[in-house]
């Protein structure tokens, strides 16, 4: 994800509060130690996934694993100090949330196995040598697909065919000029236009927006980081009060009022991060385990953001659906 994506930002509260012995092991405890960018607020919804994936693989509550979750607050000075903080204090595993917290703590060890999730593009930064031999100490998930960015514009362009001038909100950081690039690509192959419009701060947001109207964007790709995520609400505000068409890489955007969203499910991302902890406290080395891609997309339409901004959502769209909010 740049993209939440972020997606998977919410397994940080998921884990948090897991600890103690599995039968049949010593009596030592492993450490979790856990990194995600933005802040605690809000990811409650996933706290009982990730304790049921975790719970059903034999890692339960208050008996045999310790977690020390720690949420950067979209600050990056932040996030680096607790990226050192975590390695310093030599856990067994280190989770960190999309590519700030994942570079951050590579860049501090060599040797703590880290899982990644919800990076974007983890071997063109560096992160692994390969998705299905990832070697040293990392692997994980990867959010992003080639193919999603060319659904996602294709879809826009059916909710709405006479746009040709689509905004695209990211955070101008290498782990989204994938999406970026792909995304301008699918564009021109349906003669669309796209330009960029960075958020870096929480101040920007309303300056993209305020940019996207002054250079008349007709519709809008939102890129999901930990910035983008925490202010997900005034994002789609935003984007409602200027009526644009708006495309978002999770639901929780089309739950908060956006338009539509198409991506991968954060909750089997926050499942399948807990199977990497569970194979690596059992044994197996982060560089032998290949990194995963998304293999669940879900497409929600909100009916009710339509009606607001007077558009009317085809047919063919709103078949496909896997959920409608009315």
């Amino acid at each position: 994800m740049t993209r939440p994506t972020i997606a998977a930002m919410a397994l940080c509260l998921a884990l948090g509060g897991i600890s103690s012995h599995a039968a049949g092991q010593p009596a030592r405890v492993p450490r979790i130690g856990v990194l995600a960018g933005p802040s605690a607020a809000g990811n409650e919804a996933y706290v009982e996934a990730g304790r049921d994936a975790l719970r059903q693989l034999g890692w339960v509550e208050g008996r045999n694993i310790q977690i020390d979750w720690r949420w950067g607050d979209s600050t990056p000075a932040r996030v680096q100090a607790l990226a050192e903080e975590l390695v310093s204090q030599k856990p067994d595993v280190i989770v960190t949330i999309a590519e700030g917290p994942t570079g951050r703590v590579m860049r501090g060890t060599t040797a703590i196995p880290i899982v990644m999730v919800a990076v974007d593009d983890p071997v063109t930064l560096g992160f692994v040598a390969s998705l299905a031999r990832p070697g040293a100490n990392v692997t994980g998930i990867a959010s992003f697909l080639p193919e999603l960015a060319a659904k996602r514009v294709q879809l826009l362009r059916e909710l709405a065919p006479r746009v040709s001038r689509v905004g695209f909100i990211w955070n101008g950081n290498p782990g989204g000029a994938l999406g970026l690039r792909e995304t301008q690509a699918a564009a021109r192959r349906l003669g669309l236009t796209v330009q960029p419009f960075e958020v870096k701060r929480d101040e920007d947001i309303p300056r993209a927006f305020a940019a996207i109207a002054s250079e008349r964007m007709e519709a809008l790709i939102v890129l999901t980081d930990p910035r983008t995520w925490n202010g997900r609400a005034q994002v789609v505000e935003l984007a409602n009060r200027q009526r644009l068409p708006a495309m978002y890489e999770l639901r929780e955007f089309a739950d908060a009022g956006g338009l539509v969203s198409y991506g991968a499910s954060l909750v089997e991302m926050i499942r399948r991060a807990a199977v990497y902890i569970d194979k690596i406290l059992k044994g197996a080395r982060p560089g032998d385990l290949p990194v995963e891609q998304p293999s669940t997309f879900e497409l929600v339409v909100n009916v009710k953001t339509a009606r607001q901004i007077g558009l009317s959502v085809p047919r063919s769209v709103l078949l496909r659906a896997d959920a409608l909010i009315e």
